[in-house]
């Protein structure tokens, strides 16, 4: 089930976050970005930032956000035990269509090159730019028309 994420759901999402292999982010890692419970909650309660989650058997084993200031797809991670059950493209889905009913005419995203992420992205419509990422050299930024 694909539901919209909830301040309460923080320490599950968090889980989801630092649970993953490829583009993995301790919590300190993400703290050093400013990525923390408390902004992530404040962007959230403010409007500029959505969220889902997916649940089974009442647990969020997936999540995804975007940021309506600039039209991005900011997060999008599964429990490696969930992968390849479709709930990444589910909540990528919820994650377009918000933006899309934000105004944007198009969504970017990055990610890091050569792993499942990339080509799940490439999958689904999204091309690479020749934009560079903001946080990681290794990253590629994808774009979609919405």
């Amino acid at each position: 089930m694909i539901r919209p994420g909830r301040a309460a759901d923080m320490a599950d999402i968090t889980h989801v976050r630092t649970s993953v292999i490829e583009n993995h982010l301790s919590v300190a890692q993400m703290a050093e970005l400013g990525i923390t419970p408390g902004s992530i909650i404040a962007e959230m309660e403010s409007g500029d930032l959505g969220c889902w989650v997916a649940e089974e058997a009442g647990r969020v084993i997936a999540f995804s956000m975007a940021d309506r200031r600039d039209g991005s797809v900011f997060a999008l991670f599964v429990l490696p035990t969930h992968e390849g059950k479709g709930h990444g493209t589910r909540l990528l889905d919820s994650c377009e269509r918000w933006l899309k009913d934000q105004g944007h005419r198009s969504a970017t995203l990055s990610t890091g090159r050569g792993t499942k992420a990339h080509d799940f992205y490439l999958r689904r419509g999204w091309q690479v730019t020749s934009e560079i990422a903001g946080h990681f050299a290794e990253d590629d930024v994808f774009r979609k028309e919405l």
